[in-house]
């Protein structure tokens, strides 16, 4: 099976270094997995894998041969495939015609011959074990997930040039839990047909779950590249940050202070009743199983979804919409930050701004100086990494957005924070940075509620964690002590 090897890689944009000896030993038949948090150097050498980047220095290899990756026909003539989590697609073409984008189509007597065009496509879904999608069908139609089994499965088309190695770079990062399924099939397809798979993801259960091996880069080197099966998350984490993963959960805060939230008898969709207190300067969790009300509650308590029920934000009723409730100072994080949170074309000042609009105004006017100024201190605050106000968010990395929303939650100094999957897609240094922010900010008296299906995130930041089952609170459990396994069994309990 086909080897390559990337070794000593050294990659300098003027005075900065991406890479600074990366390696990297790729081989057919196998999963491998590439870590690192933001900045050490993965996207890098994904371009010049792509042939998008050269090498300053260094030596790469295709089974022993020197092998010139200059641009991006080079690398497609290598063997390479890359799918990045945006789909670039055509949604108003069929299945079998976003296939053939970049290909010349069938002909028969000087026009397009159809029947073969879709059966070329019909059967490279075949060969990719996904015949549940019909090739006439119109692509904006599909899922996320299938619209990208459909983007593998044009690979397989005849062009010449054999492809035997796939570059995922966050794969996963838009799907379904059932659309990642089905990718995850395809994967081990490709795999047991002799193609090597290069991985890049931030989460965790899905490299230990798929990887061969795993390789992890720290500040642009090469740190170590292990046997999955002979290693652990603590190792990698620790081979990704230098710390290890104990110390990623910093401190508890003392002993809380007065009710901060009161909630009585709540009810909305799939929730409650439901009642339930926290106070100034408490870190509560949600933890509950997919359905049990935990993907409600936040939004109920916002405002964005109908409710009824008597709710107090220190002792004042609560606003039954997200604009009132912002103003008393109640602030939200979104699960998804690209659908829900950020406005990724337009400057970063613009989505912290926006529900602070009224104190940021005057004559009617957003105050620009003003909303700069308070973009810059707040960036601060948080440890953004951004050029300045201006910059447009899609520009950011994953955690760094999730930063920019932060920001925005704390720039109303929020007396209640609210934090649906507050970690989701960024990497383990920037969850590092957002524990300490969620843990200073409950230092000042804020209380805080996190939603979050990682059970080790719920455990290692909440003080208390309430368990819920079918939109009801099932318990209440201390977070000092808790195990994984402890926490796990409770989400299967029903309310006693």
């Amino acid at each position: 099976m086909p080897e390559l090897r990337l070794s000593g890689i050294v990659k300098t944009f003027g005075p900065a270094r991406a890479l600074d000896g990366a390696a990297l030993w790729l081989r057919g038949g196998e999963v491998h997995a590439l870590m690192g948090e933001n900045g050490a150097g993965k996207s890098t050498l994904i371009r010049i894998l792509a042939g998008l980047e050269s090498v300053d220095s260094g030596d790469v290899t295709l089974d022993g041969t020197p092998l010139r990756l200059g641009s991006p026909a080079l690398a497609k003539a290598a063997g390479f495939r890359f799918l990045h989590q945006e789909n670039h697609v055509v949604p108003a073409l069929s299945v079998a015609e976003n296939m053939h984008q970049s290909r010349p189509y069938p002909q028969r007597f000087g026009l397009v011959h159809w029947s073969a065009l879709r059966q070329a496509a019909a059967d490279a879904l075949g060969r990719l074990g996904a015949s549940h999608i019909d090739a006439r069908a119109v692509m904006g139609a599909l899922g996320a997930g299938d619209q990208m089994l459909v983007r593998i499965a044009a690979t397989l088309l005849d062009d010449g040039d054999a492809p035997w190695a796939y570059v995922m770079d966050e794969p996963t990062a838009a799907l379904t839990g059932a659309e990642a399924e089905r990718l995850f099939q395809a994967i081990a397809a490709l795999k047991a047909a002799g193609a090597a798979v290069l991985y890049v993801s931030h989460r965790m259960d899905e490299v230990m779950m798929l990887a061969d091996r795993i390789t992890t880069l720290r500040d642009g080197a090469h740190v170590a590249t292990r046997d999955r099966a002979a290693t652990s998350r603590d190792e990698i984490i620790r081979d990704m940050t230098g710390r290890d993963m104990a110390d990623l959960f910093p401190s508890r805060a003392a002993a809380s202070g007065p009710r901060a939230l009161s909630v009585r008898d709540l009810r909305a969709t799939g929730l409650g009743p439901l009642s339930l207190e926290v106070a100034e300067g408490e870190i509560l969790g949600v933890a509950g199983l997919s359905g049990s009300g935990r993907e409600v509650l936040l939004r109920a308590l916002i405002g964005a979804v109908p409710r009824t029920g008597d709710l107090s934000l220190r002792g004042v009723p609560l606003a039954a919409n997200p604009a009132g409730a912002w103003a008393q100072g109640l602030a939200y994080v979104p699960p998804e930050r690209r659908t829900e949170g950020v406005m990724p074309r337009r400057a970063l000042a613009e989505t912290v701004a926006l529900p602070h609009l009224s104190r940021l105004s005057r004559l009617g006017f957003v105050q620009r100086r003003k909303t700069a100024g308070l973009v810059r201190r707040l960036a601060q605050d948080v440890r953004l990494k951004a050029s300045g106000p201006d910059q447009p968010i899609a520009e950011l990395s994953g955690g760094n957005q999730q930063k920019v929303l932060f920001a925005r939650a704390l720039a109303g100094e929020p007396a209640v924070l609210l934090l649906d999957e507050p970690t989701r897609g960024v990497d383990v240094g920037a969850k590092f940075d957002i524990y300490t922010l969620v843990r200073d900010l409950a230092a000042k008296g804020a209380a805080v509620i996190v939603v979050s299906s990682d059970l080790p995130e719920l455990i290692g930041l909440s003080d208390r964690i309430a368990v819920l089952n079918a939109g009801r609170l099932s318990q209440i459990l201390p977070a000092a002590g808790l195990t994984e396994a402890a926490l796990l069994t409770a989400c299967y309990q029903k309310e006693s």
